[in-house]
């Protein structure tokens, strides 16, 4: 079992920047990728970004490329997400999640995905 707990999220205006960060407790937490993903009020689920198992492989999605970035730092179980360049349109609930694969991949779908965080408010003002 992984828990999540994800922070870092809250209010900010347009062009400005946050970090987010995804603390992992449970079992290890090295060998498996992250993902990022967000929800919008009335939008489902969409990704954001992923890091591979290693943090040699990352993805992100064409509308934050560019702008976000995702790190891990294995040793403090701790995924995070830089995110510059804030628009009114990445105002959503961001969720990290985890996959119970070892040695996984950055996969960009949901359904890869096993154990979630509670998710944390970004909202960006105009």
């Amino acid at each position: 079992q992984v828990q999540l707990v994800e922070s870092g999220g809250g209010l900010v205006q347009a062009g400005g920047s946050l970090r987010l960060s995804c603390a992992a407790s449970g079992r290890t937490f090295s060998r498996f990728a992250v993902g990022w993903f967000r929800q919008a009020p009335v939008k489902e689920r969409e990704f954001v970004a992923a890091i591979n198992w290693s943090g040699g492989s990352t993805n992100y999605a064409d509308s934050v490329k560019g702008r976000f970035t995702i790190a891990r730092d294995s040793a403090k179980k701790t995924v995070y997400l830089q995110m510059n360049n804030l628009k009114p349109e990445d105002t959503a609930v961001y969720y990290c999640a985890v996959r119970d694969m070892p040695y996984s991949g950055a996969s960009t779908t949901s359904n890869s995905y096993d154990y979630w965080g509670q998710g944390t408010q970004v909202t960006v003002s105009s």
